[in-house]
């Protein structure tokens, strides 16, 4: 109960903030366009154009909400216009971003641990691989690819791959030896080759870091998926309705997919969230 109240707590200030700056960026459009018809306008009229104008610099939020509404609500699925029709475009390049990216993380991270050479050739290539700005290679991953002729779903989950396989590897690589030296020296006792320490003493301890990665890789991949779509002119996805909303100077369009995005990245990570609770439950780690 604490925990709800504290989090709608949070929500109701900063759903007043966003109502302030919704004013302080808005009221000047009223003004001028007042100051233009050579008349007055009292605070409570200024206050109420500016939680309604067709495109405000800062969307309300109640702007945002009934934007959402008309797009998945009143809207059928398969309708261009349809923010469901648009997410589901881009969850199917963030899923499988996400799978390939978790699939390259572990294998990684499996590496790095069982090979000391791997551990001080490729560990700080992986690390070195996140200074380079997404945006900018982000073009260069589609261009490639579209050279060879590959297009559509792939590139864009290429570059969620590239987002979402590193927090998973680095998790991964400390979970893998997270098992210390007396438990190790154990197995040693038993005769337990590499593989039979990896999958009942190295995997089972990694548990915990690895779902706490692929939380942090879902919202990563997600990010991605967005981005993928910019530089190709995608008419379809989270992404294009955050182009064709920037196009048009449609800044309520483009609140409603950000809203519409961060939802999404939420729920995902909840869904990871209740299959580790599952998973850790099932291992005696949680009660």
């Amino acid at each position: 109960m604490k925990n709800l109240i504290s989090v709608l707590t949070v929500v109701f200030a900063i759903i007043i903030i966003w109502y302030g700056a919704a004013y302080m960026m808005n009221k000047q459009w009223t003004l001028d366009q007042a100051e233009r018809a050579g008349t007055t306008v009292t605070a409570s009229e200024v206050f109420k154009d500016t939680m309604a104008q067709e495109r405000p610099q800062l969307p309300a939020p109640h702007q945002v909400l009934t934007e959402i509404w008309k797009t998945t609500i009143e809207k059928k699925i398969t309708s261009k216009r349809s923010l469901i029709y648009h997410g589901g475009i881009t969850l199917s390049s963030t899923a499988l971003g996400f799978l390939m990216g978790s699939l390259l993380g572990i294998t990684l991270a499996i590496s790095i641990v069982h090979s000391r050479a791997m551990d001080l050739s490729v560990m700080p290539w992986i690390i070195a691989s996140q200074t380079i700005p997404i945006l900018a290679i982000a073009p260069m991953i589609i261009v490639v690819l579209n050279a060879v002729g590959i297009s559509g779903l792939i590139p864009k989950a290429m570059i969620s791959m590239y987002l979402s396989f590193f927090p998973v590897a680095v998790g991964m690589v400390k979970g893998l030896r997270a098992p210390d030296t007396m438990q190790l020296d154990l197995m040693k006792t038993y005769r337990a080759s590499q593989w039979q320490t990896l999958i009942k003493l190295r995997l089972p301890s990694s548990m915990p870091y690895l779902f706490t990665s692929l939380k942090i890789a879902m919202a990563a991949s997600l990010v991605g998926a967005i981005i993928g779509e910019l530089p190709t002119g995608a008419v379809a996805g989270l992404g294009a309705r955050l182009l064709a909303g920037s196009y048009y100077g449609q800044t309520i369009q483009i609140w409603s997919a950000l809203i519409s995005a961060a939802v999404l990245a939420a729920v995902l990570v909840m869904l990871i969230g209740a299959i580790q609770n599952i998973t850790l439950k099932r291992m005696g780690m949680l009660r």
